[in-house]
């Protein structure tokens, strides 16, 4: 393949595929990465699915907004699992309330307090739950164990839904949508990229992804391989020192040329304390929506769940500079702090869209608050 000349910014690679390539735009080359044949048909959707989305139909992207969330219904098997070690963790309260009787009161509510802070549910979360309950048993509202568990799981859930209740993405009506993602370096932003394309892409959108992470080489090259594993075109900055904010504009430029349905967009990985890089995301951001009024549509931000409670200072910081308009928070099956769901959208009063429960592509699971308080509370 001929090489681009010095004056391109953006180019695709082209792999072979038995689809005629695209003509060549003046923005730059389209390359398209075909599915991997073992894997296409684990990663497609099958022909007969009871939803088959289509651009002309309306109300598009709210239908598959919806039929995600939907999909987190049935799913409710890998949230459980995955949130096994908080549920160990909270375990001891069924232990707690087993024999509760009126005079143990206090000593019970200590107990549980304490279970709730090891599982980083926040001193705030936690003192305004346990005054609830201590208020609820002294009123003769509350007079067994079982009803004392019901109120904290049905608690727990209003928080949730209280200041996070539209947790389906919202994508607009315009096409294409564009995501943004953005996170600090190690948070699993680029694989929770990938996985979210998968989902988009099996339930018939045509995505596109756009590899805006121009600090770190391996990221574009993590990022091809998603593409390829999913099936899935991608735009990758050439040469020197290429802006962030140029990759993504070509990328929702050639998205809405050529009917995409969803860009979703990478962003190098930042401190949240480094603000000369958390300014670049304002550029971005800026840049997309030039192209399509009103986008970026979602910008996501991705928090390791490991951190607990420290993630809270990330995600105010990103908030402040961008507009985070969810979060996905990762890593959750291999920690035991569950409670920074219920912490960071009570502080934050922003939906968690998705949470990361498993190493596999199917586990990104769109968050749904009933399944996650079923799960811990089990």
């Amino acid at each position: 393949m001929a090489s681009p000349s010095p004056s391109s910014h953006l180019s695709l690679f082209s792999k072979p595929s038995k689809q005629p390539p695209p003509p060549v735009q003046p923005l730059g080359f389209l390359f398209q990465f075909p599915p991997n044949r073992s894997t296409a048909s684990s990663l497609s959707r099958p022909a007969d699915s009871r939803f088959r989305c289509s651009a002309s139909q309306t109300g598009f992207f709210t239908r598959l907004g919806r039929l995600i969330k939907e999909k987190a219904k049935s799913d409710v098997e890998k949230i459980f699992s995955g949130f096994s070690k908080t549920r160990e963790n909270l375990a001891v309260i069924d232990e707690l309330l087993l024999y509760w009787n009126l005079a143990d009161t206090d000593r019970v509510l200590d107990e549980l307090e304490e279970t709730l802070l090891v599982a980083d549910f926040g001193p705030k979360i936690t003192i305004r739950i346990v005054d609830r309950l201590r208020e609820d048993i002294l009123a003769g509202r509350l007079k067994s164990g079982a009803e004392i568990k019901d109120a904290l799981k049905k608690s727990v859930l209003e928080f949730l839904t209280k200041k996070g209740g539209k947790t389906e993405l919202q994508l607009g009506f315009r096409k294409p949508a564009v995501v943004m993602i953005v996170g600090v370096n190690g948070g699993g932003k680029t694989t929770s990229l990938g996985k979210l394309a998968n989902r988009l892409k099996r339930e018939g959108a045509k995505v596109l992804l756009a590899a805006g992470d121009t600090f770190r080489a391996a990221a574009t090259d993590q990022l091809e391989i998603w593409a390829e594993r999913t099936g899935c075109e991608i735009v990758v900055a050439e040469g020197e020192k290429p802006k962030a904010s140029s990759v993504l504009s070509q990328a929702v430029k050639r998205g809405k040329e050529q009917g995409f349905d969803v860009v979703l967009c990478d962003t190098s990985g930042r401190l949240h304390t480094n603000y000369s890089l958390m300014e670049e995301l304002i550029a971005c951001k800026k840049a997309v929506a030039k192209v399509v009024r009103g986008a970026p549509n979602e910008i996501l931000l991705v928090l390791d769940g490991t951190t607990g409670l420290n993630m809270l200072p990330q995600a105010r910081e990103f908030n402040d500079v961008v507009g985070v308009t969810g979060f996905i928070l990762t890593k959750l099956d291999g920690s035991a702090r569950g409670g920074c769901v219920v912490s960071v959208v009570d502080e934050l009063g922003i939906p968690v869209k998705f949470v990361g429960v498993g190493e596999g592509v199917e586990d990104l699971q769109p968050f749904d608050a009933e399944a996650f308080v079923d799960a811990i509370f089990a």
